[in-house]
Parts: C-alpha cells; sequence; structure tokens
C-alpha cells in the first residue's frame, strides 16, 4: 500500500494499520504519534492532521481494532 498513498481517510487508515502492527509501545497515546512519524509524509495527515488523529484514536480507542 506504500506506493498508493491518497488524500482521504480510508488510505489514510489502512497506512496508520500497517505502521500501528510494527510498533511495540504499551503507551496508546506514545503509540500514536510514533505512528505519525512514520506517516508525516501521507498527503492526508498533511492535509488534515486533525482529522488524521481522530481517525486514529477512534480506530483505537471506539473500535478497538487494534
Amino acid at each position: 500500500m506504500k506506493d498508493k498513498l491518497y488524500d482521504n481517510a480510508d488510505s489514510f487508515a489502512m497506512s496508520f494499520d500497517e505502521e500501528w502492527k510494527n510498533i511495540n509501545c504499551d503507551d496508546l497515546r506514545l503509540k500514536i504519534d510514533k505512528v505519525f512519524e512514520l506517516l508525516s509524509d501521507h498527503p492526508f495527515f498533511i492535509s488534515n492532521p486533525q482529522n488524521a488523529r481522530k481517525v486514529a484514536e477512534f480506530r483505537i480507542f471506539s473500535l478497538k481494532k487494534l
């Protein structure tokens, strides 16, 4: 997926999920920040960092997906 990044929440969520499983950290908020460092060049994160954080927090805290 790294070769196809789009400026939308779905593309960001897929990239976020990929990176999330590679980070070993017990503090969920710190882990989100570490993933954001890795995704700092993602088009959605660049254009809309507030919504990128909301997408990440929704996936982690609401869906308990990861």
